[in-house]
């Protein structure tokens, strides 16, 4: 009977680390054993592994943003109650069994498995330094939501357990990579692992590296501070983008001026679920028809100012052709000719300030602020064009604001801002302190998976906010799911979720 758990551990373990989806499709499924001697194509497949995880609406975007008080999933009537899982996500109620929690962190894993694929199959130095930035960058997804990583350096032997790397050694060691790498990665290719990706990704560990040594009470040690500022300095060749909208829009590989990295999305070769982005938002009569579904709260929209463009704005290409505008869309909603536009029991489609975790009654088509951050992408049918960002430039240099603020030159780190609010239409700050430096980053960052890193990082993710209140302090980790927990006693279950 020991032998037997032993072969079932063995190939849980296998299964739950390195299995794959042998199908090759536009969600980005891994196909190792079509490429498996063929370095160049196993790297795409790491590429497209990351796909799922990072763009789909319910793994690490919704792990990132529906924790928190820039979006909400109400249940409205029958619809979107799906057991309970986006309220769970919003109220801070999950546990070791939620299934969008467990597929995200074993899809990073797959991803690790699928990079460390690569280097088993003689690559070229450029081929293996992309391979250990995707793989970087999923361990740094892992280690920032559940901090337990385990990790294999060795694929020669899968039956021998991944080690567990954990907190600061975790982050110390995804430094270690990058700065292993840089060198070999290519100068700039917005799709492709590039030397300012990873300048970008060692800025996330430095300005966090206080957060993976203690979550609960963190420090910001000046050394870190000055390695953030000082590879910002280094990131060089990018401006803020004119209209704010570009950095998201179909073309915005050729439009963005921002964005130092980004998944690819070309109709027919390869892609992600991107325009999950709005149909899980748009109302069924809108165009393109949606899920009516997620939404922004009022607290938040209120933090814009109203010349702010980044709040809503029109787009061409988008409101001339559907009427919709892009950004935060609240009241009437019109179509391409003007005329306003009607839910399907025929009453005004306006979206309200007003939404709850659980709808009832009459209003469930109208309630909650929706939100367009990528504009459509009208021109092709089928999945979109629209690259999806994961770096970009603005985030650098708030970044950097960040550390100069952290380092007492808060009068640095109000210029920065300050040049990026005159760009969006804001009005220019006074001072610059902790929390108006956290609002700045939601209005120019919502709904790009980084709310949730913010407000671990500013002290703010436990706090109560509209339909949450205050969670306690195990809720700054996910729980590590009961099904790895099965496969590998290198893991432990994060305090709290062993009730």
């Amino acid at each position: 009977m020991k032998n037997l758990k032993l072969i079932m551990l063995l190939i849980v373990t296998v299964f739950s680390f390195a299995c794959t989806k042998l199908e090759q499709n536009q969600r980005g499924a891994l196909n190792i054993e079509s490429s498996s001697v063929n370095p160049a194509g196993l790297l795409q497949s790491a590429y497209e592994s990351l796909n799922n995880p990072i763009q789909d609406q319910s793994r690490f975007w919704a792990a990132s943003e529906h924790t928190t008080d820039e979006a909400v999933g109400p249940t409205r009537g029958p619809d979107w109650d799906d057991n309970g899982v986006w309220r769970v996500l919003h109220s801070h109620s999950w546990n070791a069994d939620h299934g969008f929690l467990r597929d995200t962190y074993r899809e990073l894993l797959q991803t690790q498995f699928a990079a460390s694929s690569v280097l088993d199959k003689s690559p070229s130095a450029q081929q293996a330094a992309e391979a250990r930035f995707i793989r970087a960058y999923s361990t740094f997804c892992v280690l920032d939501g559940w901090d337990q990583v385990p990790f294999r350096s060795d694929l020669s032997d899968l039956k021998k357990l991944p080690e567990t790397k954990k907190g600061a050694a975790a982050a110390d060691f995804i430094i270690s990579e990058l700065n292993a790498i840089i060198n070999d990665l290519p100068a700039s290719s917005i799709i492709k692992a590039n030397k300012n990706a990873a300048r970008a990704l060692l800025m996330k560990l430095y300005l966090n590296k206080g957060v993976y040594a203690n979550r609960a009470a963190p420090t910001f040690a000046a050394a870190d501070m000055n390695q953030v500022i000082a590879l910002a300095d280094q990131i060089t060749g990018y401006s803020i983008t004119p209209n704010f909208y570009d950095n998201f829009s179909r073309d915005n590989s050729a439009k963005s001026t921002e964005i130092i990295w980004a998944l690819e999305n070309t109709n027919g070769v390869r892609g992600g679920n991107m325009q999950s982005r709005w149909y899980c938002t748009l109302h069924y009569n809108q165009k393109p028809s949606g899920w009516n579904g997620f939404t922004t709260l009022s607290d938040f929209y209120d933090k814009f100012e109203a010349t702010d463009k980044r709040r809503g704005d029109t787009y061409t290409g988008v409101t001339n052709v559907s009427g919709l505008r892009v950004g935060l869309l609240v009241g009437q909603q019109f179509d391409e000719n003007g005329v306003a536009l009607k839910d399907r029991s025929g009453a005004p489609l306006s979206f309200t300030r007003e939404v709850k975790l659980k709808e009832t009654g009459s209003n469930l088509e109208v309630t909650g602020i929706r939100v367009i951050k990528y504009p459509p992408d009208y021109l092709k049918e089928g999945p979109s064009e629209n690259e999806y960002v994961v770096f970009r430039y603005a985030d650098v240099l708030l970044m950097k604001a960040e550390a100069l603020l952290r380092t007492g030159n808060a009068a640095g780190g109000l210029t920065i801002v300050n040049q990026i609010r005159a760009a969006r239409g804001a009005t220019p700050l006074a001072s610059l302190t902790a929390d108006n430096l956290l609002d700045e980053r939601g209005r120019e960052l919502y709904w790009e998976g980084w709310r949730r890193n913010d407000l671990v990082r500013f002290g703010k993710f436990l706090n109560a906010w509209q339909e949450k209140a205050a969670s306690t302090a195990e809720r700054l980790l996910f729980p590590i799911p009961n099904e790895q927990l099965a496969v590998n006693p290198n893991l432990t279950q994060n305090p709290g979720y062993n009730k």
